[in-house]
């Protein structure tokens, strides 16, 4: 089953210095239709201004991915960790039994695109910490390359659940088969251009929830650049 969530169907939030389209429930938004597909719990699509963010807030029990898309963002914690990132790079924070952190577009003169992702983890009560990770960017084309595991192996960023999250480029006419073991969903995102699963399509920003399936079949006419998360 391929359930499509078009990109215009996300709950819009515009408060100025953030423009933002979610694909869960969050913050005032609520839909208890609307909470969670398997163990991913929210997928913020945020634009920042310049020099604005999220200032120091609470977190706890939850495993937190940002994916720069533009620009840079800024990292800051109750653990010590100031960090910056930029295009080609992530975060992971596991909040654990609890930790404050700010986030802030670091640049003052230019807009940021970011992807955060929420995850439940596979056990509560888990000690905080903080990941920065980069992934080649080259290393992308015609291939789903994993930034995020359960292991942390070969250079990508650990997290603690039971799920991979990869990136790929599909170039025009070029496409790529995806096996899964039986009874696990998988979550597709069409960060740019687009792409068809299956033979169902998805444009730009369009997402899908994906479940009862062990093959997918990727391909892209015109090229896309895609998420994929391998869910338990």
């Amino acid at each position: 089953m391929i359930q499509v969530i078009p990109a215009q169907a996300r709950h819009s939030v515009d408060l100025g210095w953030l423009r933002s389209s979610l694909s869960f429930s969050f913050g005032e938004y609520f839909d208890p239709e609307n909470c969670e597909f398997s163990a991913l719990r929210v997928f913020n699509d945020d634009t920042i201004a310049p020099g604005r963010g999220f200032g120091a807030h609470p977190h706890s029990d939850m495993e937190i991915v940002t994916l720069v898309l533009k620009g840079s963002i800024k990292h800051e914690d109750s653990l010590g960790h100031t960090v910056v990132s930029t295009v080609g790079e992530l975060q992971r924070m596991t909040a654990g039994t609890g930790v404050i952190h700010a986030e802030y577009n670091n640049s003052d003169t230019e807009e940021g695109s970011f992807l955060q992702l929420w995850f439940m983890p596979r056990e509560r009560g888990l000690r905080p910490s903080y990941e920065a990770g980069s992934f080649d960017r080259t290393k992308l084309v015609n291939t789903l390359l994993p930034i995020v595991t359960p292991d942390g192996a070969d250079g990508t960023a650990l997290i603690h659940q039971d799920l991979t999250i990869y990136l790929s480029r599909l170039e025009p006419g070029h496409s790529l088969t995806y096996e899964q073991a039986a009874g696990r969903r998988m979550y597709l995102f069409v960060i740019e251009g687009e792409a068809t699963a299956n033979g169902t399509m998805l444009n730009r920003r369009d997402s899908a929830r994906i479940a009862e399936l062990t093959t997918l079949n990727l391909q892209s006419e015109q090229g896309g650049y895609i998420m994929l998360i391998d869910l338990p």
